[in-house]
């Protein structure tokens, strides 16, 4: 009898672990589809456009790439290892940002992975790419059918995760405080030069500053720049992301600050398509970056600690050890890892904890 009860139990075990695998398998697929020649001809690439401006066909494959890079099965089980490993009978309301092409993909794969039911509202800008990414991982696994809901309004959920601005974030505050939650509110990321850096780092911090237009958490808003540092030297390594420019709305927004500063005589560098002035503020406005001068780094770090809320990440190729903001090498603050999490909260970990 103890032995029938010993493989009953085992039988058990091995189905939820098994329940487990075919999430991570799903996922696995998924991320196959999305880096392949398939997913790049995918014919909602050639709509999303003309939807939102913002998501290129450039953006939403870099994105497509970027995703599919997480999704292998050594990185998920080894993220997943402490995951639950049968399906939790609740479900988590998520309300989802749009400034980027899929940018709340990864809270709908921490939910659905942790045997959550997503009950997910998508932004108004999201082009219709979420519908397609989760209509793949449908056909790819259906029983995913029963642990996903696109909804216009939340309503009967267990708990929350909502992206937004500071100013919906009091509202989300207002709506869903009563719940186990995670609001996130605006960050930005910066990047701390020691002016010993290659001309091919600077031009990696190209991308840091203008992939997705600049437009993300993980994109760079502020550099620390060491006493009497260069800035047409640095504009030098720039100059291949010129192109950035023959984008209408980006241009538009060139154009507009700069005659912003032009008109208000504020002091400025400008290169022909982005803006850089002299500012204390870590955000800037689209097309700027503000910039300021160092003379002791152990002031840049104190500088990053005290606005560690407000701070998503630093790039930089000096060793800021003791910062408590999450650190890249120049030109990768926008390849964050499974548990590079937004606004630096464990969104697993929360799930976890309230399973």
């Amino acid at each position: 009898m103890a032995n029938i009860q010993q493989n009953n139990k085992r039988i058990i075990l091995n189905s939820k672990i098994l329940i487990l695998q075919q999430r991570i398998d799903a996922f696995v697929k998924l991320g196959s589809f999305l880096a392949s020649a398939e997913g790049a001809e995918s014919p909602i690439l050639h709509a999303v456009s003309t939807k939102n401006p913002w998501y290129t066909r450039a953006n939403v494959l870099q994105q497509f790439q970027a995703i599919a890079g997480n999704l292998t099965a050594a990185k998920l089980e080894q993220w997943l290892a402490n995951a639950p490993q049968q399906d939790v009978p609740k479900t988590v309301g998520l309300v989802l940002a749009g400034n980027l092409p899929l940018v709340g993909f990864h809270d709908i794969m921490t939910v659905l992975l942790a045997g959550f039911t997503a009950m997910i509202k998508t932004s108004s800008d999201d082009a219709g790419l979420t519908n397609f990414v989760l209509d793949k991982l449908l056909e790819i696994e259906p029983q995913f059918r029963e642990k996903i809901k696109l909804v216009e309004r939340l309503e009967n959920f267990d708990l929350v995760i909502a992206t937004g601005s500071n100013n919906s974030a009091r509202y989300f505050e207002h709506y869903f405080g009563k719940y186990p939650h995670i609001i996130r509110k605006n960050r930005n990321s910066l990047a701390v030069l020691s002016g010993q850096e290659t001309p091919e780092q600077l031009t990696a911090l190209g991308h840091d500053i203008f992939d997705y237009f600049g437009l993300g958490c993980r994109s760079v808003s502020k550099i620390f720049l060491p006493k009497a540092y260069s800035i047409p030297h640095l504009f030098d390594q720039l100059e291949s992301f010129h192109p950035i420019k023959d984008h209408f709305k980006y241009n538009n927004n060139y154009d507009f600050n700069k005659s912003i500063y032009l008109i208000n005589k504020n002091v400025h560098f400008d290169n022909g398509f982005l803006l850089l002035k002299e500012d204390d503020a870590l955000a800037s406005p689209l097309a700027v970056v503000h910039y300021a001068y160092y003379e002791n780094i152990q002031d840049v770090k104190e500088y990053i600690n005290s606005h560690s809320e407000e701070i998503q990440c630093v790039t930089t190729e000096m060793d800021l050890q003791g910062v408590e903001s999450p650190v890249f090498a120049l030109g990768n603050s926008q390849c964050p890892a499974l548990d590079d999490y937004a606004d630096n909260v464990d969104t697993l970990a929360f799930l976890v904890a309230n399973q």
